[in-house]
């Protein structure tokens, strides 16, 4: 939240899951629209979001829904573009933004040699002891485990040396870091 602007006009979040990001968004912003896939996710997002009349709310499909050039100031996504072809989506995106907009972006990468596999020697207790503390168990239920994995099916996870060339050619310029838990991160002002 801290690379989001102050305040802006217009805002967009891509795959809003609950919402917990957009309302943070709304509470910087004019007008927040937020899109997911899910319209499971979007009634529950609408259910927590009651209170914030500037947070729109919508299940649509982001690489079919269409968006004015410069329609928003700022625009994220959280853990989602590894579902969508990023040389399809970052131009929309780009298209979408205003200039002097800010994009962040934060998704997943896979690691790759042998400081990949140090770091995810040293992330993996991480993330162990984060799902025992919020599910009080090591490991999720046959149920949980197959959804996650029909979930990711068609997912596409590049690797951090992957991610810096493509976002450096599709957005010069753009501020990209590698985080622990696999994540990666994207901040661009166009």
């Amino acid at each position: 939240m801290k690379s989001a602007p102050a305040y802006c006009q217009e805002a967009l979040e891509v795959g809003c899951e609950t919402g917990a990001f957009a309302r943070l968004l709304a509470e910087r912003a004019g007008h927040v629209l937020a899109l997911d896939l899910s319209p499971n996710m979007i009634r529950i997002a609408a259910e927590r979001s009651a209170q914030y009349s500037n947070l729109d709310l919508e299940a649509g499909d982001v690489m079919i829904r269409r968006f004015s050039p410069g329609q928003f100031d700022c625009i994220a996504s959280i853990a989602t573009l590894h579902h969508l072809s990023l040389e399809e989506i970052v131009p929309k995106l780009k298209e979408a933004l205003k200039p002097g907009g800010t994009l962040l972006i934060l998704d997943l990468y896979k690691p790759e040699g042998l400081a990949g596999l140090l770091g995810s020697a040293l992330a993996m207790p991480v993330s162990l002891a984060l799902r025992l503390v919020k599910t009080r168990r090591l490991r999720d239920s046959k149920e949980i485990r197959q959804a996650w994995e029909a979930h990711g099916r068609h997912d596409s996870y590049l690797t951090l040396s992957q991610v810096r060339r493509l976002y450096g050619a599709l957005l010069p310029g753009a501020r990209v870091q590698g985080h622990l838990m696999w994540r990666y991160s994207v901040v661009w002002k166009k």
